[in-house]
């Protein structure tokens, strides 16, 4: 048995002894199911601007047109479908394990593949409202619209339901994901450089001993964290639900 496959069978008893698991994901979830890494877009349009600017509260109302063309064209993946991780953490859930997965992404992957106890730290593309009458409108209208999507009830601009660069977390999500973290006896970090923040402080809430960090590469998040240096599809089709 060669060193992955003895840091899987660490992992599988990891979760076969426990009864409450708090999985937090990022972006490196998602990166096998065809969802490339925010951080690396590059080359936006013809100005100086970085992703982060464009994706921001100030830049959403400043130039709505432009927001909408970098949203539609770099965050919006409608065809992508859960990978391993996705599938497998649901197949866990499904199977009876206690499992709240904590994300920091906004594609809906972890519902498309059946997970119930999912918090987006950061919204959804899924969810999409009315600045001026609130009514509610799915990914599709949004991506299907021409330019800035608009109302078909009032005209008013529809925005997407994420935290953008200068929106606070949501409150009640934070909550919850604190509440989980505190509670569990398994932490699961993957496919996260925790290098966004506040998202990224919550782990510290977790108090367990039971804790594995599966990535790329190490962010050394510290000696008592099981470090499994692997694409997370990869080690999640391994695990077995029992």
């Amino acid at each position: 048995m060669n060193k992955l496959d003895e840091q899987i069978a660490t992992l599988q008893k990891y979760i076969d002894e426990s009864k409450r698991i708090v999985f937090f994901g990022g972006a490196g979830v998602s990166t096998e199911s065809g969802i490339p890494d925010f951080r690396s877009a590059s080359g936006i349009f013809t100005n100086d601007l970085s992703a982060s600017q464009i994706v921001s509260h100030d830049y959403f109302f400043y130039n709505p047109s432009e927001f909408y063309k970098f949203y539609k064209e770099k965050m919006m993946y409608l065809d992508a479908k859960p990978n391993n991780c996705h599938n497998k953490l649901a197949d866990l859930e499904t199977a009876g394990k206690n499992i709240t997965i904590i994300t920091q992404n906004i594609d809906g992957l972890h519902q498309a593949a059946g997970s119930k106890k999912v918090l987006e730290l950061h919204g959804s593309i899924h969810r999409n409202y009315c600045l001026d009458c609130q009514k509610a409108f799915d990914a599709e209208f949004v991506y299907n619209s021409k330019g800035v999507p608009l109302c078909d009830k009032c005209g008013g601009i529809i925005k997407p339901d994420v935290v953008l660069y200068g929106e606070p977390l949501h409150e009640e999500t934070i909550n919850q994901a604190i509440y989980a973290l505190k509670n569990a006896d398994l932490l699961i970090v993957g496919g996260t450089s925790l290098n966004v923040y506040p998202a990224a402080s919550f782990i510290h809430y977790f108090s367990g001993t039971k804790k594995v960090y599966i990535n790329m590469e190490n962010k050394q998040l510290g000696e008592d964290f099981l470090f499994i240096e692997s694409k997370i599809g990869e080690v999640f089709s391994k695990i077995k639900t029992k």
